[in-house]
């Protein structure tokens, strides 16, 4: 009984192991770590936009992957589009923004 027990410890624990092992990061996917770290940017930016009185956070969208955080949606004024941006580079780990935040008002005068 014993024995199976620890073949049965074996089968559920090994390839957890051998899934953090394999996990490296490549220029097209993340590491575990850097999934984790980015996910962590992504939160302070997003808690920074909410705590910001100027920006409207449920309009801007926000995406970390390898420390380079992506900003985008619609905002009603260049002033929030370029406030988010600040935001976003003042927290800790980010490496560069890309504001792709689009201004409403610039919208539909393309149309």
């Amino acid at each position: 009984m014993k024995d199976k027990v620890k073949y049965l410890g074996l089968v559920v624990c090994l390839p957890t192991a051998l899934a953090s092992f394999g996990c490296a990061g490549t220029r097209t996917h993340e590491s575990n770590g850097e999934y984790i770290d980015n996910s962590a940017v992504t939160a302070k930016v997003k808690a920074a936009l909410v705590d910001d009185p100027s920006v409207s956070a449920m309009q801007v969208k926000v995406k970390t992957f390898k420390g380079v955080v992506q900003l985008s949606g619609f905002v009603d004024t260049p002033q929030q589009k370029q406030r988010a941006e600040e935001i976003a580079r003042g927290i800790d780990g980010v490496r560069e923004v890309q504001n792709n935040i689009s201004v409403k008002s610039e919208v539909s005068q393309t149309r």
